[in-house]
């Protein structure tokens, strides 16, 4: 059974102040620096055989800050686990973007299903490659929650600045243990 921990990226000064990140490169503040280690912490009750992250910088140094705590260096990049890109609403807070396209179409917006496809598929692919392992992958919010959703098949909550998301798989489907920790269903 490979058993994964999808892990947000800490906090960036886009995320403090509401912009759409997506695509665009934003390193993470000191907040989201001091997140990265608390999921550190949050993680060291497991041995790990693999790390792993989006190749967004915010993503990248979220994994190397909890690599460094958990004694694991980050060997690969996935392109699948990046943000959804927003397109031209990128670098807009929520409220600009909405007062400019009220719709939520942005012009050059990823659609949500192709987001819900590389995302599963990148999953799919550690699965793969790495069954019987236990592997931390470092990505966003956006695409957490969009593999969440299509895992689930219902709307998953939002996901925080370093929430752990664990999720195993049994060699034939993923089955979601906790979102932000929470478990997400009941033993009796």
């Amino acid at each position: 059974m490979t058993f994964l921990a999808l892990v947000r990226h800490g906090e960036t000064d886009w995320n403090l102040h509401g912009r759409l990140q997506g695509s665009s490169d934003i390193p993470l503040n000191s907040t989201g620096r001091a997140q990265a280690r608390e999921a550190g912490y949050e993680l060291d009750d497991r041995q790990w055989d693999l790390l792993v992250s989006s190749p967004l910088s915010r993503a990248a140094e979220t994994a190397d800050i909890i690599g460094t705590h958990l004694g694991i260096e980050r060997t690969a990049t996935y392109p699948d686990l990046a943000e959804r890109h927003f397109g031209e609403a990128e670098g807009f807070t929520d409220y600009d973007a909405y007062s400019r396209w009220p719709h939520g179409m942005y012009p050059g917006l990823e659609p949500r299903r192709d987001l819900m496809v590389r995302g599963v598929r990148a999953v799919d692919e550690i699965a793969s490659t790495h069954p019987d392992e236990s592997v931390i992958a470092v990505a966003h919010g956006g695409v957490i929650r969009a593999i969440l959703d299509a895992i689930r098949g219902v709307a998953s909550p939002r996901i925080l600045n370093c929430g752990v998301s664990t999720l195993t798989h049994d060699g034939t489907e993923w089955t979601v243990e906790t979102i932000n920790g929470v478990a997400t269903r009941r033993v009796w």
